[in-house]
């Protein structure tokens, strides 16, 4: 007959007895009943994510989308993904234990939430071509008239007139100009640039002026816009006195060119221009640097008026050679000079053109061939006699 009212274990001792419990168990205070010990609720445990109590024990299991670690206590997302278990046509989102379909730029996802539709982008999108937008799949491309050039922001068409170019003006500035001469030769600059197309990213230009010694008045990098240049060339201030034109060229060459000064790297292929004007015979030696310039990849123009000595100007201009110097006898006639020059730094828009160089206003060729036909008309009446 049972004589004891312990719930799970009875310890007899003669005439007495004691309750205990089984393993994962506690005695209540009642030494009699036993209570299950929960670990989970206890927080004696050390799972990741979910804690499966047993009476004094435990074991770990993780949430959906996740997966038990060999350790059986950590939890690792499951990337379906990653796992290639999913059928997105191109763009896979995982989340643990699902995934969801995106498309590429330029896409759009079907309703079947898998696959991907190229979408038209010249329709959908302000894609801002100047002439004609082209569609690639997922992008577009401009496209412009034939005879044009696409510019450098992909966007907008030209001719070689707003091709992109580096170019540098080498203005003389010694004493034989003249301040007003000085003038007309700051407008001749600005009839050069109102050619161009100024921009940022399309052409830049630098201002240089020398006389004795030379002063940058305006690097590549400073001005973005023709309006900005022009005005900084009507405030340039004469420096009068001598003619280093060799010393120019150095100076353009180690540093008009430099990089810290705005010209950009010689692996963008952007053409660099040097553009000379002076009015006479240089004080220095300009034959070492002039061909520096031309070996460095830099095209040069020669302009001269007045006393500039056509064998200086041809040193320094680029071959072919009539195509890169001008010259005039009179300050007055520099704009005609403008007018050409721009044309010859854009050969696609110089066809058919007649480059003028106003040799008729060369007072000494005028001289010469006057003479010339007198000795002939001298010998021709001695042959008659």
């Amino acid at each position: 007959m049972r004589k004891h009212d312990c719930e799970q274990i009875c310890i007899s001792a003669p005439g007495v007895f004691s309750c205990d419990c089984n393993a994962g168990y506690t005695l209540n205070d009642d030494k009699k009943a036993c209570t299950p010990i929960d670990l989970c609720a206890e927080g004696k445990h050390d799972c990741e994510q979910i804690c499966i109590s047993a009476p004094g024990v435990f074991t770990c299991d993780c949430n959906a989308g996740y997966t038990l670690n060999d350790d059986k206590k950590a939890c690792t997302p499951i990337d379906l993904c990653a796992e290639g278990k999913h059928d997105c046509e191109q763009i896979c989102i995982s989340a643990p234990g699902v995934f969801s379909c995106d498309c590429n730029k330029g896409f759009k996802l079907n309703k079947d939430k898998k696959t991907c539709t190229d979408m038209d982008m010249c329709n959908t999108v302000k894609h801002g071509c100047e002439h004609q937008c082209g569609n690639t799949p997922g992008s577009f491309y401009c496209i412009c008239p034939e005879g044009q050039l696409l510019q450098e922001d992909g966007k907008s068409c030209g001719t070689c007139k707003s091709a992109n170019i580096d170019l540098v003006l080498l203005i003389d500035g010694s004493k034989s100009v003249r301040p007003q001469n000085f003038e007309l030769v700051k407008k001749f600059v600005n009839q050069v640039v109102d050619s161009l197309d100024v921009s940022e990213h399309g052409t830049r230009v630098g201002f240089v002026q020398y006389s004795s010694r030379v002063r940058t008045e305006f690097p590549l990098n400073m001005y973005h816009t023709a309006a900005e240049i022009k005005a900084a060339v009507m405030k340039v201030d004469y420096m009068e006195k001598g003619t280093m034109t060799g010393l120019a060229l150095k100076h353009m060459l180690e540093n008009s060119f430099s990089e810290s000064e705005g010209a950009r790297p010689l692996d963008r292929n952007i053409p660099r221009i040097g553009l000379v004007f002076t009015d006479g015979r240089s004080q220095d030696d300009i034959t070492e640097f002039a061909k520096k310039a031309k070996e460095a990849g830099i095209t040069m123009y020669a302009v001269g008026v007045g006393k500039a000595v056509e064998d200086e100007l041809r040193e320094i201009a680029s071959e072919p050679t009539e195509k890169h110097f001008y010259y005039t006898t009179d300050f007055s006639a520099i704009s005609t000079i403008a007018e050409n020059l721009k044309l010859n730094i854009c050969p696609a828009e110089s066809q058919g053109e007649i480059e003028v160089k106003d040799p008729c206003a060369c007072e000494s060729l005028v001289e010469f061939q006057q003479a010339s036909m007198s000795s002939l008309e001298q010998l021709t009446q001695k042959h008659i006699l």
